[in-house]
């Protein structure tokens, strides 16, 4: 491993722990000229499936726009990053172990919608609005019906709110 600050080749890893839900680990290293430290990340590689778009052209398999999304979906939602690539996480080994080389790209929505409706429902009705085109308020309102519907969300029916502020009212104005 070459060192990303002088060029040396030699570097020594200082740290080693398991990172990234435990299929990746993370080194820290330093330089042996320089002395400066850097962390880098080791996992197996994969090869993912083309996605079969709705007009049915194909594309590689791109996880910065999975990220970016995802990261839409959930801006300015209590979730950690760490969280939030651990959410990713899955989603991509779910990917992996459908051991197809082309799956649709409707496929991994909807399996993005399901790990972000056990994550945060918000975000998974921003996300669900996105990607199945939403055109008006009722859509909207079905989604969030059928939310408050599902066995995975009985404790949480009088927390859903379209309105973020009336969460944390507590009577006083």
């Amino acid at each position: 491993m070459h060192c990303p600050y002088c060029g040396n080749q030699e570097t020594k890893v200082v740290d080693s722990r398991l990172a990234g839900d435990g299929y990746q680990i993370r080194r820290r290293r330093e330089c042996i000229q320089c002395k400066d430290r850097f962390t880098t990340f080791e996992s197996a590689e994969f090869v993912l499936p083309k996605l079969v778009k709705r007009d049915q052209s194909r594309e590689p398999f791109n996880e910065s726009k999975l990220r970016n999304g995802i990261l839409i979906a959930t801006e300015k939602r209590p979730l950690s990053i760490e969280l939030i690539e651990e959410l990713i996480s899955r989603v991509v080994r779910k990917v992996q172990k459908m051991g197809e080389r082309e799956i649709q790209s409707r496929m991994l929505g909807e399996i993005v919608m399901e790990e972000l409706k056990q994550v945060d429902e918000v975000a998974f009705v921003r996300y669900a609005s996105v990607y199945r085109r939403f055109q008006d308020i009722e859509e909207f309102e079905k989604e969030i019906e059928s939310l408050r519907d599902s066995p995975t969300s009985e404790d949480k029916k009088s927390q859903i709110s379209i309105f973020p502020e009336e969460e944390k009212d507590d009577g006083k104005k």
